[in-house]
């Protein structure tokens, strides 16, 4: 296969590479209603690249959940609506009311799936989609064209392009699509765990067939860092490109292709996290969403109960990670002066506090006063935290800086 010129390296391709990916970046973060027409185009093409006839059906899902749920009574891989109750149940043996909730949720997410695979003329079953054909037309085409250009540039080559167009999406793409993965798992196989888990064999048997269904998607828009990295470099990843352009996640089956709608709200932090305080961090338009709070999972109703939140509250939480929220909204400085806590150590740097909590690690921090007046006159306080092995605050102050406490001398002492 020839290669196209515009591989060759210089400042013309760089330029473009670096547009390409910001166009891709766009894309990764793209909200609103998908593209219908021209994503189920993309998809034909796709399938023509592979070789494959295109499929009889394409239907539609509200989410990435919703799809995963045609998917599982495509394949027929589980009887997924009384696994669905059973792994409820199972989970929520102590109460009976979040069983219930959950094997809900679950029925009403598949009920929907059934019906939109009816509407379309699709009857559940392997017999109407046949095999999955991801290998054909993502997986196989993917791989060879990254040999190619890897034959192509030299490792160090394909390295540079990597650097300017795919690498400064991964990590937030990849982060943000495992946790799409864990929220539907959560929602079809609701509490199954792992490890000594008290779950039956069917709760468990569910939660492998989920995971197994979510392994014949294609990420649509958040495969973009890839797409970045494979720009311009031929035509076979068109319709790929086509898709993730116009929607979101995809399961390609011989006869049946099943396209989830793009988000409708998406909200992330400085570092790419999901992040928002008031409402769902990551919404679709059927209703399926994540909360979360600094990249934090986060229960659907919790961060609605953190304004009335209080210390005893702060130190009662059994669930450690959703404390460290709770500590983080309420303020660390706060909760020392409103819990009663009392200083370790201080000295000529400031103040060392500790907080216990149970079974999590202390939090351990220096209160320092900045030496330089604010215009009013007065002197601003600082909170640092500090290792949990802290003993002084100097030791403290000192870490901040990576020096070791002898070395620390500050030219104004506070």
């Amino acid at each position: 296969m020839t290669t196209s010129p515009d591989l060759v390296a210089g400042e013309p391709e760089t330029a473009r590479l670096v547009a390409a990916a910001g166009h891709w970046r766009t894309v990764a973060a793209a909200t609103g209603p998908a593209a219908r027409r021209a994503a189920e185009d993309g998809v034909r093409l796709a399938y023509r690249a592979a070789g494959l006839a295109a499929p009889e059906h394409i239907v539609w899902a509200g989410s990435p959940l919703e799809a995963t749920a045609m998917a599982l009574l495509l394949t027929g891989r589980h009887d997924l609506t009384t696994a669905a109750a059973d792994a409820a149940t199972s989970a929520s043996a102590a109460s009976s009311a979040a069983a219930d909730a959950a094997a809900d949720r679950a029925g009403t997410v598949v009920a929907r799936a059934r019906h939109a695979l009816e509407a379309a003329g699709v009857v559940p079953g392997p017999q109407a989609a046949g095999p999955c054909v991801r290998e054909a037309v993502r997986t196989r085409p993917w791989e060879e064209e990254r040999q190619r250009l890897l034959a192509f540039l030299g490792p160090g080559g394909w390295a540079e392009r990597w650097a300017l167009t795919g690498a400064g999406l991964w990590q937030s793409t990849a982060a943000l699509t495992l946790r799409i993965r864990d929220g539907i798992t959560d929602v079809l196989a609701p509490g199954t765990g792992t490890g000594t888990d008290p779950v039956s064999g069917a709760a468990r048997g569910l939660r492998s067939a989920v995971r197994q269904a979510l392994l014949d998607s294609v990420a649509g828009q958040h495969d973009a860092p890839w797409l970045a990295a494979f720009d311009g470099a031929g035509h076979r990843l068109d319709g790929l490109a086509a898709v993730a352009r116009a929607a979101g996640w995809w399961w390609p089956y011989e006869r049946v292709a099943v396209l989830a709608e793009r988000p409708v709200e998406l909200h992330r932090d400085e570092a790419g996290r999901l992040d928002r305080a008031d409402g769902p961090a990551l919404a679709f338009p059927d209703g399926f969403a994540l909360h979360a709070w600094r990249g934090m999972p986060v229960p659907a109703g919790f961060l609605d109960d953190l304004a009335g939140i209080t210390p005893e509250r702060i130190r009662t939480e059994d669930n450690a990670e959703l404390r460290r929220v709770m500590l983080e909204h309420y303020g660390y400085d706060r909760y020392l002066a409103d819990s009663g806590a009392r200083p370790l150590h201080r000295d000529e740097t400031g103040v060392l506090w500790r907080i216990d909590l149970g079974d999590d690690e202390p939090v351990v921090m220096v209160e320092v006063v900045n030496s330089t007046p604010e215009p009013d006159g007065t002197s601003r306080v600082y909170w640092l935290r500090v290792p949990p092995a802290t003993r002084t605050a100097r030791e403290g102050v000192a870490w901040t800086f990576g020096v070791d406490p002898d070395s620390y001398r500050p030219e104004r002492e506070t």
